[in-house]
């Protein structure tokens, strides 16, 4: 009897190696929507490459109102594609948590089995333990019964080895999976993030190109008087700002400031085209001493994804465009990094974290903006996205007092030595 027990446990523990026939059609469905969906994100990124060139085509042409609505137009365009590709990678997210799930829980099901009958497989070497040879061999009524039976004992035993070993993998698995599924959560929350600052982009360039229309009553010359507005305002506001930051006294620790190179930061979008550099001029790269440029300006169309440069943290977020009359950074994001350096990021058409948030390197924070009469652009001229990097210690946010159009208003501000060169951190071009 002993040896058809050993039999059976050993029949028992193969037979948990094998996937159910169930659980194996649901993983193949499974994969074959993810494949699925892999192939429309191919179609679509295809699509979303020629729209990106149709923008970049237009954005490069002088700025008229015609320039200008075809723009909005083309903009509305791409990002109903980038919205169709981020719906796109949050169904194959969903789809990869719940083949994770799947798997975890035939994972652990199997974890299961593989204890019970590792526990019935013990009770049985138990059972022989508690025989002797002697009475062995009074009890079969053959001694090549014995010998069989101990040799089944042998095997039961190494059998019972393998099973601890796959065990410990399987746990080891199971592990794996669930830190993946974690990942794959959190990136579910910021694609889902990402799509609500999208749609918000959409609403604001059909909001603009309304506005820009019933302002201008479709005459170029009213667009060109907005634009030279626009242009006036920027130097007013950045004369003001310059002025009242030159009162400010922060005695600056050079220690606290990482030493300038390359690398440092990482690029805010993933095609970089500089429109102006940091200084008094477009092209002087001096550092900023006269209130004329307090960053850098990356040309790019209305909706871009912004990322962090750095890992840090939400310091602050804003609208300068909530008050009537304060042409300024308009949307704007400041964050806090962990090496002495805060960015703010500017003119944004959305903004997707919060204060407070910690934030990674190349994570989205925001959509690009910059569109004359856009909510948010501030005093831009042509769609753009500001970066300004400041020396942490220097940079505090504050209620801006000395503006009539930005009185009550929070801009975050430094004195003029805790502006630092973004490009002499930023990756070499």
């Amino acid at each position: 009897m002993k040896k058809y027990a050993v039999l059976v446990i050993m029949f028992v523990l193969l037979g948990f190696l094998f996937p159910h026939a169930g659980q194996a059609a649901v993983e193949d469905e499974l994969r074959q929507k993810i494949l699925d969906a892999q192939t429309q994100r191919t179609a679509l990124q295809a699509e979303q490459i020629k729209l990106q060139a149709e923008l970049d085509k237009l954005n490069s042409q002088d700025k008229t109102l015609q320039g200008a609505v075809k723009s909005l137009d083309a903009t509305k365009k791409k990002l109903a594609t980038d919205i169709k590709l981020t719906q796109n990678k949050i169904t194959s997210t969903d789809l990869n948590i719940r083949s994770l799930e799947d798997s975890m829980l035939e994972k652990e099901h199997q974890i299961d089995l593989h204890h019970e009958a590792i526990k019935t497989a013990l009770k049985q070497l138990s059972a022989y333990d508690a025989h002797n040879i002697v009475t062995d061999l009074l009890t079969y009524p053959m001694i090549s019964e014995v010998w069989s039976d101990q040799g089944s004992l042998e095997q039961l035993q190494n059998t019972l080895s393998g099973e601890i070993n796959a065990l410990k993998d399987a746990q080891a698995a199971l592990d794996q999976e669930k830190a993946l599924k974690e990942k794959n959560k959190e990136d579910l929350v910021g694609l889902k993030s990402q799509l609500g600052g999208q749609k918000q982009v959409v609403e604001q360039t059909q909001a603009a190109k309304n506005k820009l229309l019933a302002e201008t009553k479709s005459k170029e010359a009213a667009y060109q008087k907005l634009i030279a507005d626009n242009k006036v305002r920027e130097a007013k506001f950045e004369a003001d700002l310059f002025n009242y930051e030159n009162q400010l006294k922060v005695a600056l620790d050079p220690a606290s400031i990482p030493i300038a190179a390359n690398s440092i930061l990482s690029w805010p979008i993933s095609k970089v085209k500089i429109t102006q550099q940091f200084g008094k001029t477009s092209s002087s790269g001096r550092l900023y001493a006269s209130g004329t440029h307090n960053g850098v300006d990356f040309g790019m169309p209305v909706g871009t994804a912004v990322m962090s440069v750095r890992q840090g943290v939400v310091k602050g977020t804003g609208n300068t465009d909530s008050a009537p009359g304060c042409y300024s950074y308009g949307r704007w994001i400041l964050i806090e990094h962990d090496d002495g350096l805060s960015t703010i990021y500017g003119h944004l058409s959305a903004s997707v974290v919060q204060t407070g948030q910690t934030i990674a390197r190349g994570q989205v924070i925001g959509y690009s903006g910059g569109q004359p009469g856009v909510n948010g652009s501030g005093y831009s001229t042509g769609p753009h996205l500001h970066l300004g990097l400041y020396a942490t210690q220097a940079v505090k946010i504050q209620v801006y007092t000395t503006s009539i159009g930005c009185k009550g208003t929070s801009i975050p501000i430094a004195p003029p030595n805790g502006y630092l060169d973004p490009l002499a951190y930023l990756p070499a071009l």
